[in-house]
This record gives structure tokens, sequence and C-alpha cells, in this order.
């Protein structure tokens, strides 16, 4: 492997679309492949991107010697046969969140990396963007005492439609796995493993939850309350609150450029800017572990992405929301 990693995109929807926008920020990264079920989407993708090789399928890809690393960008219910793929033909992987569309796959996925010796990772992006690296160095400094409250908010509106993969219980649909893991995943940051879990959901006519307010409690008596919604509008906030103070984050806390710190009655707002779309993070820091040549990330490690997996597993088992082929 020379210095410069070439990396496969499969699928070209506007995640992938997003992935390929930050490629120019990375040093050392070259977005060498595009795969898609048809040539003609790969051709037009792999034509706006500058991506010299084009597949017709994923296997395809996967099988290309000259491609070292893979970002799965298909929707959630493929991730986890797209990823053993890529993973037992050598390939190290980035696989877009929710990393599985439960723990079950998960566990495989996990497994077949510690298997072939790859590295994995769950695309969670937000966990590598600079203000939330700084934030996570703030409650590591003990800047608001000891965390012990977190809230997280996450959510839109969109028009119902039952095709959607938003919608469709076939595709992974509801708030809970596009959009609830970010606020779980960032309580999980905080706090670690949960120690009990519960939540109310109102689910949609197609059976999946549109809307969400989450609990969950942790080992040393924190608190994280969250909530999530793809039909509702939400003020996509987060605060996170200590014995000596409090964090907050005023928008977009899953892509956050400045937050504030309130201590004794006095606030100071701090602005730490993003290079590029955000995404560019995410790829180094896969860059990095794999010229170290490790397997997976100390900041995502995969047992806690499993962790978070079985979290989301237990919400919908209370809400009784279940996709096609659990075997539920």
């Amino acid at each position: 492997m020379n210095n410069t990693l070439r990396w496969g995109i499969i699928g070209t929807g506007s995640i992938a679309r997003k992935c390929a926008e930050a490629f120019p920020e990375v040093d050392g990264a070259e977005l060498a492949g595009v795969a898609s079920r048809a040539r003609h989407t790969a051709d037009r993708f792999g034509e706006e991107f500058g991506i010299p090789r084009r597949y017709a399928s994923y296997q395809a890809l996967a099988d290309d010697r000259e491609i070292d690393i893979v970002y799965i960008a298909t929707p959630h219910p493929f991730h986890c046969e797209n990823t053993l793929m890529c993973l037992e033909a050598g390939k190290h992987v980035l696989c877009e969140k929710p990393f599985a569309i439960n723990a079950a796959e998960a566990e495989q996925m996990i497994n077949c990396a510690r298997r072939h010796n790859r590295f994995l990772m769950e695309a969670m992006w937000t966990r590598f963007i600079p203000a939330v690296v700084e934030i996570r160095a703030e409650i590591e400094r003990g800047t608001i005492g000891e965390a012990r409250m977190f809230f997280g908010n996450f959510g839109f509106r969109t028009a119902f439609d039952p095709a959607s993969r938003l919608f469709d219980p076939a595709l992974g649909g509801g708030a809970l796995l596009d959009i609830g893991v970010y606020p779980i995943s960032f309580a999980s940051m905080l706090f670690g493993e949960p120690a009990g879990v519960t939540g109310l959901a109102q689910p949609g006519k197609t059976g999946i939850d549109e809307q969400a307010g989450i609990v969950i409690k942790y080992a040393k008596g924190e608190v994280a309350l969250l909530s999530c919604a793809v039909s509702t509008d939400l003020p996509d906030d987060a605060r996170i609150c200590g014995t000596e103070g409090n964090i907050y984050i005023p928008e977009r806390c899953w892509r956050p450029t400045r937050y504030s710190i309130k201590q004794e009655g006095k606030e100071e707002s701090r602005e730490i800017p993003i290079k590029g779309n955000g995404y560019n993070y995410q790829i180094d820091e896969v860059q990095r572990r794999v010229r170290a040549g490790e397997i997976e990330s100390a900041i995502l490690p995969l047992e806690e992405t499993l962790t978070i997996m079985r979290t989301m597993d237990e919400l919908r088992r209370q809400w009784g929301v279940a996709y096609p082929g659990e075997g539920r």
C-alpha cells in the first residue's frame, strides 16, 4: 500500500455525494472508484466527481485490488451485506450510520472485520467535528465539573411518502435509526453504556416511528433525555449539564460550529469553524488508523457502536417497531 489510500464508494445517493465532496480536503486520500447497481448511474457520479473507476455492481468494486477502503452509502438494510462483502474481499470499511438494522447484524460485521484483520468503523461523522472534539475535551478537563445530564434533540418535518426510505419499513424507515442515532451516540460518548432505557414513540401509517422521546440512565446515575422526529420540527440543539456549569450547543448539534459554556450566571461563547463540509474529519480518522495498522477507532470503538445498536433494538422492542426479515 503506497502513501495514498484509494477509496471506493458503494452507493450514489445524497450521503454518497456529501462524502465525495469531502475528499479534496483530505491529504493522501484518493476517491478512485464508485459502484452503483446501474453503470450509467456510476458513470454520471464518476463524471461529476472525477472518479476514474466506475462499476455496475457492488461486488466488482469490492473485488478491485486497486481499492483500499470502501465507504458504504447504501440504505440501512444493505449495510450488513455490503460491509461483509467488502471485508471478505480484503477491504477496510467505513459504514454509514446507522451501522446496521440491528445488533445481530452489527455483531456479524464486527466479527468479520476482526477475523479478516480489517479496519471497520461506523460513519458517525459528528464524533469527529472539531467543536465536538473540543466539547469532549472540556468535559474531560472538568470545565463543568461532573457531567450529569444530557439533553439532545434532532428532528424535522417531511411530507409523508410511504415509498420514501424515511417511512418504508423495508428500507429501515423511522426517526430512530435515521436521526435518533445522533443524540443516542452523543450521550454514549459522554456517559458510556446505558444501565436502562425507555421511551415512547408515535407510530406512523406504515408502522415506523415518526417521532419519539427517549430517556436513558447510565451507571453513575447520569441521565439523557432525547427526542427525534421525521414528522415534527425540533430545535436540533443539545445541552450537557454538570455539577459546576453547562455546555450548550444552540443549533445543528450534529454539525456544530459553536457552543457556549455557562457558569455562575456568566456565559462564554466559542466558535470553532469546520473545514470543508465536515465529512472529511471521519475520513481523516480512518486514514490515520489504517496507516497505523489498527482495525478500529479509539474515538468510536466497535463495542460502543454495538452498544448503541442494542439500545436502539431495545427501544424498537418497546415500541413494537420491526423491519422485514428480522425474525421478530
